[in-house]
């Protein structure tokens, strides 16, 4: 049998079709736009998605016996704004997890309801790219709009509903949006009351790898689907990934080294911090995960190598660097503000420690470095909250440089280990929907079976000592320009 998975990105939608063992058939992509109506905002047409991805699921299964496609799941872009009117009709476009218009929103869901309360009704504060407050900014700006609202979605939610005809979503997608008890798993009373929406308002929700329904006979006709076609409820993008590289169980962790940073790490038991550093979602094998997001991970090396020193020879100059541990300059990496762990859009990006010797191979390692060194305070974080976290997978375009390998190894000091597929959301959509048909029976057993470690990188106790001590002068530096960034944006 062939399981689809469906990745819905912000940039395209890309598709991945696996058999029952997890051997990948295919993988297709297909492009659509973004829309910038005002500056900082960030939106896209349903529909857009809908046109591609029915495109996608023919190119994938073309010459494919499509009576064995057996299901189908997603990993999708989260927080996203899809409201549907009466007719289930998109009412305006979809506002996206980048937008940034609901500054106003935000800032009254942290300081006017409280930081405290939010923690206590969904375990996670507001940030301007979730979903409640993009309600609350529809609400107060569009109340036309917000007044013919019958459905409230997400991104994938929306293509599910299409191919199925039913309003579901899950659990961990869900978590993102500032509505769900994440705790109890079940939308939050006391959000929705704050929002002004009702519970018939909101779609069903769902285990990742629960079946939520079948393709519509019309759909599955148009696209050649086996009517019998299972589709699963899949789950966020972030979570949807971490299936794919087997961070499921206690303790297990992936680090994903992309344009962004993600820190995931699962977790059996719920739990929280106290500060709300990091994200306490629900995960897609069950159980609940945190997730601390760096805005900004290989794309400082890139804004350092592509716009800075001007090369694209990126593994020349990192073969360059070769005194790992005793580098005298530090670099923080808040190129766009930064979200974990510090919640503070007026972080800023500087390089401390420069003297007449400091080389250009120095500033490189800089900020390799402090990536890995930010990675690490959102990971001291979930240590202390007692999960024991012995290694971690690593994926993204970053974790193709061996050099930032062995860094991370030594700066988080754990085991590194690197896996043979790296196909992310589409992937764990695949496992997702094997396992709500049944190829598997449950999402651990099929990580087990499908994720494969390739390499293995050691951190060396010597090296790792020497990290340590720069590791604690690293984390004493935001500190102590903290309120210097907060007056370089006043003055911006």
């Amino acid at each position: 049998m062939y399981y689809i998975g469906v990745d819905l990105g912000t940039s395209s939608v890309k598709l991945l079709m696996m058999d029952g063992s997890g051997k990948i058939e295919r993988i297709v992509s297909r492009e659509y736009p973004i829309a910038f109506p005002h500056p900082g905002w960030s939106e896209q047409d349903p529909d857009d998605w809908w046109r591609e991805t029915k495109e996608g699921i023919r190119q994938l299964t073309e010459g494919f016996d499509k009576s064995q496609i057996a299901g189908l799941s997603f990993g999708g872009q989260m927080h996203g704004l899809v409201i549907l009117d009466k007719d289930d009709q998109v009412i305006r476009p979809a506002i996206l997890w980048n937008d940034g218009r609901t500054q106003k929103q935000t800032d009254y869901l942290n300081n006017v309801i409280g930081k405290d309360k939010l923690s206590a009704y969904t375990a996670n504060i507001a940030f301007a790219g979730f979903t409640a407050p993009k309600i609350l900014w529809v609400k107060e700006n569009e109340p036309e709009n917000f007044a013919r609202i019958e459905k409230i979605m997400l991104p994938k939610d929306y293509i599910a509903y299409k191919l199925t005809g039913v309003h579901s979503s899950d659990y961990s997608d869900a978590s993102g949006m500032l509505l769900v008890d994440v705790k109890n798993r079940c939308w939050s009373k006391e959000m929705m009351e704050i929002c002004g929406v009702e519970e018939r308002q909101l779609p069903k929700l769902y285990e990742s790898y629960e079946a939520t329904g079948t393709v519509l006979p019309d759909v599955a006709k148009e696209l050649g689907l086996p009517e019998s076609c299972i589709v699963a409820a899949g789950a966020g993008d972030n979570a949807a990934a971490a299936i794919g590289t087997g961070t499921v169980g206690n303790g297990k962790c992936n680090i994903s080294l992309g344009t962004s940073g993600t820190v995931f790490i699962s977790s059996r038991d719920f739990c929280v911090d106290k500060y709300n550093a990091l994200h306490a979602f629900a995960h897609a094998d069950g159980h609940y995960h945190l997730m601390g997001c760096m805005l900004s991970a290989a794309s400082c090396n890139k804004w350092w190598m592509d716009d800075i020193i001007r090369t694209d020879d990126y593994g020349g100059e990192q073969k360059k660097i070769e005194k790992l541990g005793d580098n005298h300059v530090f670099f923080l990496p808040y190129l766009m503000g930064e979200r974990s762990p510090h919640n503070n859009p007026n972080a800023r990006g500087t390089f401390t420690g420069l003297t007449m010797d400091t080389t250009r191979e120095d500033m490189t390692q800089a900020v390799l470095e402090g990536v890995a060194f930010a990675i690490r305070d959102s990971l001291e974080v979930a240590r202390a909250q007692g999960l024991e976290i012995p290694r971690a997978t690593i994926c993204g375009g970053g974790a193709k440089s061996p050099l930032w390998k062995k860094m991370i190894a030594n700066i988080l000091n754990m085991k590194i280990d690197v896996i043979r597929s790296e196909e992310g959301p589409a992937l764990g959509g695949a496992m997702l929907a094997a396992v709500a048909c049944g190829e598997y029976p449950s999402v651990e057993e099929a990580a087990r079976a499908i994720v494969e470690i390739v390499d293995t990188v050691e951190p060396k106790p010597e090296l790792a000592e020497k990290y340590e001590k720069k590791y604690r002068v690293f984390k004493e530096i935001y500190p102590a320009l903290k309120d210097v960034f907060d007056k370089i944006a006043e003055q911006t």
